[in-house]
């Protein structure tokens, strides 16, 4: 058995609509899945990936209105890498960002560029060798050579990366590479886990920081990755149905949130691919609730909408 790579990054955010317009509009990617938090169905989970809603591209949001802005510590996500194709995409995203006000720096020894969103989560964008194929979105102003490719992995902060050691190598399968950096390849894509020393402040969990991180398994091998990281130390939740797919949850030893996702049913289970995430879609087990939840979500208007009307 061999995850392949990451899933999907859940984070937070305290304004859905300003989140939209940013990962929507100046990012480029494509929203989705509106739907609600399954755990909290009174506030909004929004996804953007690739055209397709492909897992590897899938980044999500928990909206919790007026939350205040968080800090990331020791235990959690501090960096997401995305794949760019070219040193010209980078000049391309530099002065797109700076258009919307975002200075993007470039980073010593690497062929890559770093910024905060409005909220403050950081993000990387790299021009990677990897041997993926791009997961990229269609947005009419950004060309399809400079999109978004989707993820290359991540970094978390923490104060014994050696702890983590047992359970991402012997029941994650994880490849051990130079220093502090792990990967998770399958057959169909691999990305990166990578450890920086936490800083002294304690992490403050807010809009802004990063909740969880989900790697990718086949379906029929989710109860094995639950068996084979409670052998490991973890304490794995039972499988939960998300409807558009299948996971168990645990913390890492560093303690990172990990999910293990299914790759399927999708986000097409439920609308159809040309109208992915346009109107509010609740699994079966939560229509019930739709005309008490519906009225209570701040209404969005989504940028590639506005664009094509």
């Amino acid at each position: 058995m061999r995850l392949n790579g990451i899933h999907h990054i859940t984070a937070i955010t305290a304004d859905a609509q300003a989140n939209v317009d940013f990962y929507a509009g100046t990012l480029g990617l494509r929203l989705v899945k509106k739907t609600v938090n399954q755990d909290n169905p009174t506030v909004y989970h929004l996804f953007y990936a690739d055209e397709k809603g492909d897992p590897g591209s899938d980044l999500t949001f928990f909206e919790y209105p007026d939350t205040p802005e968080g800090r990331a510590g020791a235990g959690m996500v501090h960096r997401i890498v995305w794949r760019v194709a070219s040193a010209d995409s980078l000049d391309f995203w530099t002065g797109r960002l700076a258009d919307a006000g975002v200075e993007a720096e470039r980073v010593e020894g690497l062929e890559a560029i770093r910024f905060r969103d409005p909220e403050g989560l950081e993000h990387e964008l790299l021009v990677s060798d990897a041997p993926d194929a791009p997961l990229t979105a269609d947005h009419p102003e950004v060309p399809a050579e400079h999109a978004l490719q989707g993820f290359d992995g991540v970094r978390a902060y923490t104060q014994n990366a050696d702890a983590s050691r047992p359970l991402l190598a012997e029941g994650l399968g994880f490849e051990e590479r130079e220093g502090t950096l792990w990967e998770s390849r399958g057959d169909a894509r691999g990305s990166l886990y990578a450890y920086d020393d936490a800083p002294a402040e304690r992490g403050l969990q807010g809009a802004g920081t990063v909740h969880h991180v989900a790697w990718a398994s086949a379906p029929e091998e989710l109860e094995a990755w639950r068996d084979r990281a409670i052998q490991h130390g973890a304490h794995a939740t039972p499988v939960i149905d998300r409807f558009y797919f299948r996971s168990v949850y645990f913390r890492e030893p560093s303690g990172v949130l990990f999910e293990i996702a299914t790759v399927g049913p999708g986000f097409t289970v439920d609308e159809p691919l040309e109208s992915l995430g346009e109107k509010l879609s609740l699994p079966p087990d939560y229509e019930h609730l739709r005309a008490e939840v519906e009225p209570k979500l701040r209404p969005i208007s989504n940028p590639r909408e506005r664009n094509t009307a």
